[in-house]
């Protein structure tokens, strides 16, 4: 019980942390929410694999990261963000209705599945596949490639 207050306790920091990035819109801001992404995305994938058990306390913290990471994630793209050595992709500035889109669907997919929480690691690895369709469309799209 006391890791899940520890837990806790830094969850509502990582969340404070991304609102003061979410007023950024620069590279590292982006870089910060997606790597939230990505460690809530691996903290899944882990039970989706059973490398590690069901717990559903991390299940519900991981896709709350995800839906608010979405919520706050197009604002980072701000006029004057789009040129320098860390730019991102001009597609985004050319059709930022798609972009904003396309995260929204990622926010709603995450706290659809967040309101029918998946009871087994079957049902972790299926919410998985959705939420990685939706980051994999646009980084397929809007993700600049590097070597």
């Amino acid at each position: 019980m006391k890791f899940k207050a520890i837990a806790a306790g830094v969850f509502l920091v990582g969340v404070a942390v991304t609102a003061v990035f979410a007023q950024d819109g620069t590279h590292e801001a982006r870089s910060a929410l997606m790597k939230k992404n990505g460690a809530a995305a691996g903290a899944l994938a882990a039970i989706a694999k059973g490398e590690k058990p069901y717990d559903a306390e991390v299940i519900k913290t991981a896709l709350t990261t995800i839906s608010q990471t979405a919520k706050v994630f197009p604002d980072q793209f701000k006029p004057g963000t789009e040129t320098g050595d860390k730019a991102a992709s001009p597609k985004i500035w050319q059709n930022m209705d798609d972009f904003k889109a396309r995260s929204a669907k990622l926010g709603t997919d995450a706290e659809t599945i967040l309101a029918q929480l998946p009871a087994d690691a079957a049902g972790v690895g299926g919410a998985l596949k959705t939420l990685g369709a939706n980051c994999g469309g646009c980084h397929e799209i809007y993700r600049l490639k590097t070597e």
